[in-house]
């Protein structure tokens, strides 16, 4: 893989740098670089995080010492970055799937009280309320990242006339489950907390939960669409939860 850039992140991270802007080619190559990391993973690879246009590796600095004693006469960190380069050197393949991550669908009760922005939104689009649900259901999205907050997926792939920029002022509250649009993305809140997104819907789903054996319903590279539903639905799904 081409035109990438290593850095030490601390003691025992690497950063690896394969562009500099929010771009969904950029972002592909992260997710494939991911998954070929993922397949071949060593016992002292801790964890790999993916965002927009990078890819943090947590490394074991002990068990990796343990591994090979000064075999190579490199530093721990050093050695996992040999490794990496190894496995990530060559050309990209566009068509080499980013995991085989199943679709996501999110149930979603667009505008009143759970989408106050929704009017704004549609209006700044041309569009009528309705069209702009239409839109946004009718788009497949891919998590680019999960940051900000735990569980909290950036989703790429949001129609361009839906682009929004972010509220002048932040709310000091919203609802967990709230889909907002910022920008060129949209996302989904897990947990109630400030933020300056436009919301335009809210989901009855638990996005983050700690308590879970997997906390995050959504995982990096995962496709993801929406799926309008009205008041019943949404109360039948929260009660279920």
């Amino acid at each position: 893989m081409t035109g990438l850039r290593i850095e030490h992140l601390g003691e025992d991270a690497l950063l690896v740098r394969l562009g500099d802007r929010i771009d969904a080619a950029v972002n592909a190559r992260v997710h494939r670089l991911a998954a070929t990391l993922q397949a071949r993973r060593p016992a002292w690879l801790v964890d790999i995080v993916p965002a927009h246009a990078t890819l943090a590796l947590i490394v074991d600095v002990d068990q990796l010492e343990m591994g090979r004693p000064q075999a190579d006469g490199l530093p721990p960190l050093e050695r996992a970055e040999a490794w990496l380069r190894s496995r990530a050197t060559g050309p990209d393949r566009p068509g080499a799937a980013p995991g085989a991550l199943e679709p996501a669908l999110i149930p979603v009760r667009y505008g009143g009280r759970f989408g106050p922005d929704l009017e704004a939104v549609a209006a700044r689009a041309g569009l009528a309320p309705e069209a702009a649900i239409t839109l946004h259901t009718g788009t497949e999205y891919r998590v680019a990242m999960l940051g900000f907050a735990p569980g909290f997926p950036y989703l790429s792939g949001l129609a361009a006339r839906l682009s929004t920029p972010r509220r002048p002022t932040p709310r000091v509250r919203v609802a967990g489950g709230s889909v907002g649009i910022g920008g060129d993305q949209t996302g989904i809140y897990p947990r109630e907390g400030p933020g300056g997104w436009n919301i335009i819907g809210r989901t009855p789903l638990r996005l983050f939960d700690p308590a879970r054996k997997a906390p995050c319903v959504l995982a990096p590279g995962q496709p993801v669409r929406f799926r309008a539903i009205d008041d019943v639905e949404f109360e039948r799904l929260e009660a279920g939860r």
